[in-house]
């Protein structure tokens, strides 16, 4: 981080420039998936369901909130993705260069985020089970052949992973990568695959694995130890289990939750079910069940995998609603109805524009109340920072008390006008213009959550006040005469 900020606004650049570009790629690859998107749904149910998609994708306010922002989320989706749908044709069809492509996909999605490492045990429970169910040979031989070629995959994968983090440690000297990795895996207990991570880490060959598995493990540990999170009036490092279902439940628009129910419905009447819906279910469920299992309570982004598949499921299960009904008049009343819904969904995105990071729906009060249940990354990651910067010239503004949570630097911006704002180390309000972010505040509000024992309330001296502007959704303003 002291790196990024020296970069940005201690070498001479423009860091909007920056900052502008380094989000192009990301753009292009939240195109990318909204096409795949809607090339799959249509290859698997038509037209109406692959436009559905595309347009359930394109007016996410959580995709078009992170779409373009610098960060491995919407990667791991479009990654997601792509390994998923190459590896169930190469199920289909076990040839060679379908083995190759998939094999390809895995090790990009690999390489897009850490986290898709899930992807591999549910890859081998589908690789088993399709083994089994479709065999033309006795099953035994089926399945060697199957779990061969996975095998298969799995080194081509490697053989894409592996020149990447050649090329990262190019100038590393492997002894440094020894002691950083022992240092970055030491922080828990030591594992068998912690150790055996270190042992590869001087292997000329293996260095470069070595150096990608770091990284998986340290997402791992991270995952397990959690962070310091603010959610309903609590703050913990420890998280708390039912976060993201809550979190899903109110930062997703409240008329894709009724699609959803009638989705399942229409896959619970399914007569036929695929082998393709059963994929997009495991996934689902073992990425649900791996947030769940863990600590890291940060923001609806980490769904984002996710969604694409929740998408094609809930409209292939109304297709199904839709196409049972043999009443002419009930058909079109559902389709009415079916209509109406995506109106409301669609509408309830454009209302949020261009506020679609703090977005919140109608459950949780809407977005101007959602810092009420959690803030970083589902509402404030400093994106009200240059509104802010417009207020203060605005108002000549001289002096400004500042408690900013983000990514820019407010003492590059204000110069001499920035007083850092530390509330731990004060007991009343500083006197004049005060600034401070929803995360902090609301952090410095909180109660403590069973089992944290660090400072809390420390903000509990602005109760009193009243802000006189709120800054796009996210900066709360101050103006203090003691």
């Amino acid at each position: 981080f002291q790196l990024g900020t020296e970069f940005l606004y201690r070498s001479g650049n423009e860091p909007r420039e920056i900052i502008l570009w380094s989000r192009f790629p990301m753009i292009l690859l939240s195109i990318l998936l909204g096409w795949f998107l809607f090339f799959w749904a249509r290859k698997l149910a038509g037209n109406y369901v692959g436009l559905g998609v595309l347009t359930l994708f394109v007016f996410s306010p959580t995709f078009l909130a992170h779409g373009r922002l610098v960060t491995t989320d919407v990667g791991a989706a479009l990654g997601a993705v792509l390994a998923i749908y190459f590896w169930l044709r190469f199920l289909e069809q076990p040839n060679r260069l379908r083995v190759i492509i998939a094999g390809i996909a895995l090790g990009i999605a690999m390489l897009l985020k850490f986290t898709l490492a899930l992807l591999i045990p549910s890859f081998g429970i589908l690789t088993i089970l399709y083994a089994l169910r479709h065999s033309t040979s006795p099953p035994k031989h089926s399945l060697k052949k199957y779990i061969g070629l996975a095998i298969l995959v799995g080194m081509v994968a490697l053989a894409v992973i592996w020149p990447v983090y050649q090329f990262h440690i190019a100038n590393y000297p492997a002894e440094r990568q020894v002691r950083d990795t022992f240092a970055d895996l030491v922080q828990g207990k030591f594992t068998f695959y912690e150790k055996f991570t270190v042992w590869m880490a001087d292997k000329p060959e293996l260095r470069p694995i070595a150096q990608y598995l770091r990284g998986v493990l340290m997402a791992t540990q991270r995952a397990t130890f959690g962070n310091t999170t603010y959610f309903a009036g609590e703050v913990s490092s420890s998280g708390w289990w039912y976060y993201f279902p809550v979190i899903y439940l109110l930062k997703i628009p409240l008329a894709f939750h009724i699609l959803t129910l009638i989705g399942i419905l229409g896959i619970v009447c399914m007569r036929k079910k695929s082998f393709w819906l059963f994929a997009f279910a495991l996934f689902i469920g073992s990425y649900w069940l791996a947030a769940l299992a863990g600590n890291l309570n940060i923001g609806i982004r980490h769904m984002l995998p996710v969604l694409p598949f929740t998408y094609i499921l809930v409209l292939l299960g109304v297709q199904t609603i839709v196409s049972r009904i043999h009443s002419l008049r009930l058909k079109r009343a559902a389709m009415a109805s079916i209509i109406l819904l995506f109106i409301w969904y669609i509408g309830s995105s454009l209302a949020a524009f261009p506020h679609y990071i703090p977005y919140y729906n109608e459950l949780a009060g809407g977005t101007k109340n959602g810092y009420k249940v959690a803030v970083d990354s589902n509402y404030d990651w400093g994106q009200d920072f240059y509104r802010l910067l417009d207020f203060a010239e605005k108002n000549n503004i001289e002096m400004l008390h500042l408690d900013y949570f983000g990514g820019e630097d407010p003492e590059y911006w204000l110069r001499g006008r920035y007083i850092k704002l530390n509330p731990t180390q004060m007991k009343k309000a500083p006197t004049g213009w005060v600034a401070v972010s929803s995360n902090q505040l609301q952090g410095g509000l909180a109660k403590p959550a069973p089992g944290f024992d660090q400072e809390t309330g420390f903000y509990n001296w602005l109760l009193p006040y009243t802000p006189v502007e709120r800054i796009g959704n996210t900066i709360f303003i101050y103006q203090i005469n003691i």
